[in-house]
């Protein structure tokens, strides 16, 4: 058998491997796979990739924005807009869609460098569901993405009446503690550099002028947040 041919047949096994994967994600067999390959392809993934899935990104947050709104405004008639805003933020956060995509079984075929451990604790799962929305769009249409996204999503992984309980901002917990003890809170960039070609940033939380915690992300506010997120569960852990 010639190189090319056995090129072919490897490339043919993992297309199979994907469509049955994302068969059962979706619940439908997918139509054309390059969508879906440039949705779960992270940009770490390699230096050689010509595209990632950061457009589709930004495609498929629109359409969970919009249709997860459409569906609190039908469920909850008597419920004003602060309500529904709440509620929309609680599922759409970066949090709760990263949970989501991880028991979906995302991580099995998101692609990327899996020698960056940071990547591990950041958001990239729900970032490649958000991704994989729209990649369902650009495949089958406006239809089916909205019943993937009631069904798929929705009814299947989500809670209403726990999420009403469920508290996603960690900062707003924590600045909660701290009024509520009577402490002083300070977010503070501890340092900037560059790895691997991408700036990370730690970002540091001061209470009453001293270091509590620190944590690293590729924004300020992924740092930022995620340090907030370690110190409350450091603050519930000391508590029980």
């Amino acid at each position: 058998m010639s190189l090319s041919r056995n090129i072919f047949s490897r490339f043919s096994e993992e297309d199979k491997t994907l469509k049955a994967a994302l068969k059962n994600i979706l619940g439908y067999k997918p139509g054309y796979l390059p969508f879906y390959i440039a949705a779960i392809t992270h940009r770490s993934s390699s230096d050689q990739i010509t595209s990632n899935n950061e457009r589709l990104e930004f495609l498929g947050d629109a359409f969970i924005g919009s249709i997860v709104g459409e569906y609190l405004f039908k469920k909850y008639p008597t419920k004003d807009e602060g309500y529904l805003t709440e509620m929309r933020s609680k599922i759409v956060s970066r949090v709760s869609l990263n949970e989501i995509a991880l028991r979906m079984g995302l991580q099995k075929i998101v692609r990327f460098n899996k020698n960056d451990k940071m990547l591990r604790r950041s958001h990239i799962f729900g970032n490649a569901l958000e991704a994989l929305v729209g990649a369902v769009y650009l495949d089958v249409g406006f239809e089916k993405t909205r019943k993937f996204i009631l069904k798929g999503i929705l009814a299947t992984f989500i809670d209403m009446e726990e999420l009403e309980t469920t508290e996603y901002n960690f900062k707003n917990k924590l600045y909660t503690w701290a009024q509520r003890l009577g402490k002083q809170i300070e977010f503070v960039t501890i340092s900037e550099k560059i790895e691997a070609g991408r700036k990370i940033f730690t970002v540091g939380i001061d209470v009453d002028g001293e270091t509590f915690m620190t944590a690293s992300g590729y924004t300020k506010k992924e740092a930022g947040q995620l340090a907030a997120q370690k110190a409350m569960e450091k603050v519930e852990a000391e508590n029980l």
